[in-house]
């Protein structure tokens, strides 16, 4: 959920400013609004210095910088022309420049080569390879009918010798990359206090002026659960406070405040764009389908298990990757039980193997449904709710921005769909006479209409709201068609991995047949680990992939979320 926001005026002396700035700093829960850019020299200097040690620290901990690479680069460079001179073979450049006998050199294709009258000319041929012929013409090469190679002006020898130095070079200096880790708290404790300057100067930026210069008026906002803290600290400070309840129009800062399950999808959000203050906070309804998504795109038991065990290696092993730990967790949780439901695991169908219980078979989804596989159907099924609750959604965060009476368009076509899609399943159920259900599809169809086509917008003439609500119709309809249809990737995912599974332990299998005891199983295990590991890689790729398109686009389209809001950025 977004969490309310107080909105503060603070009126002091300019000269108070930085020490009030500071203050606000070390409570760490006012967002003054300040530039993204420098705003003079100083900050620019400021700027410019955080962000070189940013770029410092990066290059300690990867063990990596500009100029490794660039000795990485000349090591592949004489690399290659090492190999280009060893075609020469290994010869005595000095001694051969003594003689004071001209040395050409030549390469040509073979069929041109053969054509050369070689006897007139005092020719040696280096190497024969594929195609093309490398040689050397000794003395006059006036009348040679090729173009001369430029001569290389050292050895093979001194190449390789010059491509060792370089890679001891490369070695010696990403070791004292390493050897740099000690400098990492002392550069990390210099960048904070630099980035805790900058913040306060470009807050102070945006201080207006009064009584010709001598006050200034700075805005804030904080989490109103958090004002006892905040008001501690501006009784104690030499300042004039105001506060109010912020609102949508002043466009206040977005919090969010969740529980530890939702907080581990608040990531996905803030990669399409923060809710606005007067929107929903749609990571409630995003975290679970996502999860669900994940799961039936993988669709294997085997691979949430290899998740499960990755996600607590990254906790109790990768510092800086721990804090994806729980969601890695989560995710193969789900895919572990969807994997179950979907009965594939790690590429063998569990519902027609003969040592699965039936008990657990009784939960698995197989066979078909009307014709198409059950999976396929639930795919379906999952959008359909999907794009339901967001068309409800949608209606909900309508008529709080702008009030019932204009959101009837909106809400016709939610009662029609969603109330269409509950009837029908009623009425599969056959819980309904056929009369009822008839007369309950024309009741809300025309209850539905009225919104549609007569008070899209309410105090419009009546047939521009008609030609209004037909256009809608024509984009409403053909758009749901295809969002409802895009959820067929989350079967056709699920069958791909699971199928290429099969595959490698059917390959595992035909190897492990081979007659020769140790080799046939060294085989096996390495189809099996080299075959399910890619799948596994390819799976959690597409798996993280199209589910966010699913979120991203099909449920935020439909439910007219936008995420336009701007992060909570208090001063720290």
């Amino acid at each position: 959920m977004i969490e309310p926001m107080t909105r503060y005026y603070f009126l002091l002396l300019s000269g108070q400013k930085e020490d009030f700035l500071e203050e606000l700093q070390g409570l760490g829960l006012v967002d003054i609004t300040r530039s993204e850019k420098p705003i003079d020299e100083r900050s620019s200097a400021l700027l410019a210095r955080i962000e070189a040690q940013r770029r410092v620290i990066s290059e300690i901990e990867s063990g990596r910088d500009a100029h490794l690479k660039e000795l990485e680069t000349e090591t592949v460079r004489l690399e290659k022309e090492a190999e280009d001179l060893a075609h020469w073979g290994a010869y005595e450049r000095e001694k051969l420049i003594a003689t004071g006998i001209p040395v050409h050199f030549y390469r040509l294709p073979e069929k041109q080569f053969r054509k050369i009258p070689t006897s007139d000319y005092a020719i040696q041929v280096v190497e024969e390879e594929g195609h093309s012929v490398r040689f050397v013409l000794l003395g006059d090469n006036a009348g040679f009918p090729a173009a001369e190679l430029p001569a290389p002006d050292h050895t093979v020898t001194e190449a390789r010798a010059a491509v060792a130095a370089k890679k001891d070079e490369a070695d010696a200096y990403e070791k004292s990359l390493l050897d740099r880790r000690g400098e990492l708290p002392a550069l990390k404790e210099t960048l904070h206090k630099d980035e805790q300057e900058l913040a306060r100067i470009l807050a102070a930026g945006t201080a207006e002026e009064a009584v010709e210069g001598s006050v200034v008026l700075l805005t804030g906002y904080a989490p109103s659960d958090s004002t006892k803290q905040v008001e501690a600290l501006l009784d104690r400070a030499p300042v004039v406070w105001l506060k109010k309840e912020a609102e949508a129009a002043d466009n206040p800062p977005v919090s969010l405040r969740n529980n530890w399950f939702v907080r581990q999808f608040e990531l996905l959000t803030k990669m399409y764009g923060s809710p606005a203050y007067d929107e929903f906070d749609p990571t409630p309804i995003l975290g679970p389908f996502f999860l669900l998504f994940f799961a039936m795109c993988m669709g294997d038991a085997g691979y949430g298990l290899l998740l499960i065990a990755l996600g607590w290696v990254l906790g109790k092993k990768s510092p800086s990757m721990a804090s994806f730990s729980p969601l890695v967790m989560m995710l193969g949780g789900a895919t572990f039980v969807v994997g179950i439901v979907l009965h594939t695991f790690f590429g063998i169908n569990l519902y027609e193997a003969a040592w699965v219980p039936d008990g657990l078979k009784s939960i698995m989804i197989a066979g078909k449904v009307a014709g198409y596989d059950a999976q396929m159907v639930l795919a379906i099924g999952v959008g359909v709710v999907h794009i339901c609750l967001a068309m409800v959604i949608k209606a909900l965060c309508y008529t709080r921005k702008n009030g019932f009476l204009q959101s009837l368009s909106t809400w016709g076509w939610a009662l029609l769909i969603v109330g269409g899609v509950i009837l029908g399943g009623i009425a599969l159920t056959g819980v309904l006479d056929r009369s009822v259900t008839k007369w309950a599809l024309i009741a809300l169809g025309a209850v539905s209409a009225c919104g549609i086509f007569l008070f899209n917008k309410p105090g419009r003439n009546p047939l521009l709201n008609i030609g209004a609500g037909l256009w809608d119709s024509y984009n409403t309809i053909s758009g749901l068609l295809g969002d409802v249809l895009s959820y067929l990737r989350l079967f056709a995912l699920g069958m791909a991995g699971g199928m290429l599974g099969q595959t490698f332990n059917m390959l595992a299998g035909l190897v492990l047949q081979a007659p020769v005891p140790g080799i046939n199983w060294l085989g096996f295990l390495v189809i099996l680990l080299i075959g399910h590991g890619l799948n596994l890689a390819l799976s959690c790729l597409g798996a993280f992939v199209h589910p966010l398109r699913l979120t991203f686009v099909e449920y935020f389209k439909n439910s007219g979320y936008e995420g336009t809001g701007r992060a909570y950025n208090p001063l720290k």
